[in-house]
């Protein structure tokens, strides 16, 4: 080989070393403000399309705009620091449990055909209701595809968001829902507070109507490894699912509380 070649070589070799070490060029770059939103939404649109996101979800994605109130949410959630007592009063659990006995009566066919279908008594169900919409009355005013794709965009957590934004861009293909859907600051829709990743695996129907909602939740905590009759509270086989649920510690306790009170036990807000 001549010196030419070997220098030539070289070179060749030097500058696919140098390529492999560098970012994608169309990976859209996660931000910390609304100054980069509307370039990482072209760049993120780009790169939806490669992966079969059909024109109807990008046009949506492309309307959306930068959520200032989801991203003040998204820092501020104190209550998950309080204890069980305090946020159990925060969040009005004793009106929770008095509403939610009465509703175990009055929709009893309801509740009994999903605890049938799923194993899941009304208890925790209830409990989850009344603590995410206040029984459907609080569903949030967010446009849905806005927060999340602000969320996906934010550094903070962009893995995780970037993977509820494409669920939510195949429910929008889909008509499951739209570019004007309204949710909670963090996307989540329906009576139950639903993100699009657990719509599309768990769904059961238009979570805005209850008893679809209630199943779906169902759905979820039996796909988690809810067990039909056994307890649900912490230490106990059912409490796992409730954790899969959501991940802060206080909110499984208040729902595992709740539940129970609902489901006719005893147990109080000092109960651990």
């Amino acid at each position: 080989m001549s010196e030419g070649k070997t220098v030539a070589t070289a070179m060749i070799g030097a500058a696919a070393l140098l390529l492999s070490l560098m970012p994608a060029a169309h990976a859209a770059q996660c931000g910390n403000g609304p100054g980069g939103f509307e370039t990482w939404k072209r760049e993120f649109s780009a790169e939806a399309q490669g992966k079969g996101i059909g024109q109807t979800a990008i046009s949506a994605l492309m309307q959306t705009s930068y959520a200032s109130a989801t991203i003040n949410a998204d820092r501020s959630q104190h209550s998950f620091s309080l204890s069980l007592e305090q946020f159990l009063a925060k969040r009005g659990a004793t009106t929770i449990v008095a509403r939610g006995r009465s509703l175990k009566q009055s929709q009893a066919a309801m509740f009994a055909s999903i605890e049938q279908r799923y194993g899941v008594p009304p208890g925790p169900l209830i409990a989850i209701w009344g603590m995410e919409t206040g029984f459907g009355s609080q569903r949030g005013n967010q446009n849905m595809l806005s927060s999340i794709a602000t969320l996906a965009y934010d550094c903070r957590r962009p893995e995780f968001f970037t993977e509820q934004l494409y669920a939510a861009l195949k429910l929008v293909d889909r008509g499951a829902l739209s570019g004007a859907t309204r949710g909670s600051m963090h996307g989540e829709v329906g009576q139950t507070q639903f993100m699009p990743k657990n719509i599309l695996a768990y769904g059961t129907g238009n979570l805005d109507v209850a008893a679809n909602a209630l199943s779906s939740t169902a759905n979820f905590l039996k796909a988690n490894g809810w067990r039909a009759g056994a307890g649900y509270q912490p230490g106990e086989p059912n409490f796992a699912a409730i954790r899969a649920w959501n991940a802060a510690g206080v909110y499984q306790k208040a729902i595992a509380l709740m539940g129970r009170q609902i489901d006719g036990g005893g147990g109080s807000a000092a109960a651990r």
